[in-house]
């Protein structure tokens, strides 16, 4: 049986947006919520709560207010994919955003984090060249990397805060 192709969601942004956190493509959790990092135990808004105050605790629409007031944007790297499941080693079929458009939309963005290896990988094939923002690869906050204790991560993230 073939895999369905997905779809990423809009970015979050605003127009003061400085920050754009990257994914790959949000997994079966999050596409069946509508919502960024939406399943349990990815430990992306357990480190915004730390990092901002955005934890889990809040309503998802309360935290993706407090990052946009931080000036922190959140979207993937894909617009779309194919990808049984939810693991970002059985994505094919890529197909970038429209990262020209959506930098010239938010000209305040000076600094690009990439969340995990895929995302790094496919920004690296489909973006990095054509605009001129520098970005940086951090941990996976994925429950499927679990190799890294959390703290450690949280060590790792705490870059966007310095630069929030």
């Amino acid at each position: 049986m073939a895999s369905a192709r997905i779809f990423s969601f809009p970015p979050l942004a605003s127009k003061d947006s400085r920050i754009l956190i990257l994914g790959s493509m949000p997994g079966a959790a999050s596409l069946a919520a509508g919502q960024y990092y939406a399943h349990p135990q990815n430990s992306f808004w357990r480190i915004m709560g730390a990092l901002f105050d955005a934890g889990p605790d809040k309503p998802y629409d309360e935290r993706t207010a407090i990052l946009l007031g931080h000036g922190v944007a959140v979207w993937d790297v894909l617009q779309g994919c194919v990808r049984p499941g939810s693991l970002d080693v059985d994505i094919r079929d890529e197909v970038p955003n429209d990262f020209p458009v959506f930098f010239a939309a938010h000209p305040a963005i000076s600094r690009v984090y990439l969340n995990g290896g895929k995302a790094a990988a496919s920004y690296k094939k489909f973006v990095a060249d054509r605009c001129g923002v520098p970005a940086e690869k951090l941990p996976s906050t994925s429950p499927a990397h679990a190799g890294m204790r959390f703290e450690d991560k949280l060590a790792l993230w705490r870059v966007i805060a310095d630069q929030a």
